[in-house]
């Protein structure tokens, strides 16, 4: 088999890994050394992978050959699909060619386990050493930490890799037995706390020496995947919430589950993979990130599931209307961060504006506020828009109008002379 059919077959296998990222690092350039990760906002070319998706980085497994058999994967042991593997040599030196051609930027490497994960791991760090001392590569590397690993090897991989991720994948450890027996929620999370630590740690050395070596500089991620069992978005949500906590994750991915096997114990092939769930994550995802909002407010175990119809925020300010309206001329930033339609940017353009002189509701507008939604929940100088009416049924029906827009529209299904018909 030919390197450029491995290509084709490792590429595809990884497409279903969504925590492909090149924020982050700030490896700038080096006397010496091709490539760095500081030359745009994202650091890499845009590409697109065979599942659609722009991507900044090569994407692609070491091997897709697994000793695992987790039923919900499409490169389980037990399914018959094509395998391969690259050797360190071909990989490193696929990658430092497609940088040179400037197809890429960057590399994200992750790997089915084969073998075991120490050996898999051995052969991640020989492909990443010959990146970057043979072909001298400066540019920036994503590195897949597979759970089981030793903190030795860890370590290594570390130290050559940008940013690490270890992969959750399935939120809960009843789903873990059930769908991944061979997986343990205690090897995902040590290495997960050995990264935290270890990067904590590289980060005072460079305050005290700044040639110190750098342990993963762009932090570490994740991905849990959505769907493929019963866990609520609650549980996924103080999942998340626990790990920004405890391991200062950059981010977590949320991938919503493909039905590409048939288990009795995974949706049917014909269920749609919840993209819309998937989405709805994210929103709440950036609350808890950058809106200071907690988990237990977005969601509790009377309502574990987001509404598909509005965004989480304009889910939470429905339920708690006693905190509005905001008055935009006096509110503190937290409590402006808490009005649907206002974000960062606008919040702290609102802080700026009214230090020069009181905000009318024109002003807003043009100052980034979305105004179909915080037109019911903020007053300027006490005044409302002109002419605004509402009723809290009113009120929902106002936002899932203005939200539906932005979702998937259903497919127009051409009709039949023979399908029924309402009657009257």
């Amino acid at each position: 088999m030919d390197v450029l059919e491995k290509l084709t077959i490792l590429t595809d296998a990884a497409k279903y890994d969504a925590a492909c990222t090149s924020s982050g690092g700030n490896r700038t350039a080096k006397a010496g050394y091709i490539g760095n990760t500081s030359s745009s906002v994202a650091g890499c070319c845009h590409s697109f992978s065979a599942d659609g998706r722009c991507v900044t980085l090569l994407k692609v497994l070491l091997t897709n050959r697994c000793v695992y058999d987790c039923k919900y994967c499409v490169n389980r042991r037990s399914n018959e699909t094509r395998r391969a593997a690259f050797t360190p040599e071909e990989l490193a030196d696929l990658t430092i060619n497609f940088y040179r051609r400037n197809y890429i930027e960057g590399l994200f490497l992750s790997s089915g386990v084969f073998r075991s994960p120490d050996y898999t791991t051995e052969l991640m760090i020989q492909s990443l050493r010959l990146l970057r001392e043979n072909y001298r590569f400066n540019g920036y590397i994503h590195a897949k930490t597979i759970p089981g690993t030793s903190p030795e090897l860890v370590e290594q991989l570390g130290l050559l890799a940008d940013r690490l991720s270890v992969n959750i994948e399935l939120p809960s450890e009843a789903g873990l037995k059930a769908l991944a027996p061979e997986k343990t929620k205690a090897a995902i999370l040590a290495p997960m706390g050995q990264i935290q630590k270890r990067n904590r740690e590289s980060k005072e050395e460079l305050v005290k020496y700044r040639h110190a070596p750098k342990f993963a500089p762009a932090g570490q991620s994740t991905q849990l995947i959505v769907g493929a069992t019963a866990d609520s978005d609650l549980h996924i949500l103080r999942l998340t919430q626990g790990l920004y906590d405890r391991y200062r994750l950059k981010r977590v991915f949320y991938s919503a589950y493909v039905p590409v096997v048939e288990h009795t114990l995974l949706p049917s092939r014909d269920v749609k993979p919840p993209l819309l769930r998937e989405h709805r994550l994210y929103q709440a995802d950036w609350l808890l990130r950058f809106y200071g909002f907690r988990a237990e407010e977005l969601l509790d175990d009377k309502t574990p599931d987001f509404d598909p119809r509005v965004d989480p925020k304009c889910s939470w300010a429905l339920s708690h209307l006693e905190y509005f309206p905001v008055e935009v001329n006096t509110a503190d930033y937290e409590t402006l961060l808490r009005v649907p339609g206002v974000g960062v940017t606008s919040a702290r353009r609102i802080l700026s504006a009214r230090r020069v002189g009181r905000l009318c509701v024109d002003d807003l507008r043009r100052l980034g506020v979305v105004m179909k939604r915080a037109q019911y929940f903020l007053t300027a100088s006490g005044k409302i828009p002109d002419g605004l009416r509402f009723t809290p049924d009113s009120l929902l029906r106002g936002l899932i109008a203005a939200e539906r827009p932005l979702l998937p529209q259903q497919e127009a299904v051409q009709l039949s002379l023979f399908d029924a018909v309402g009657v009257g």
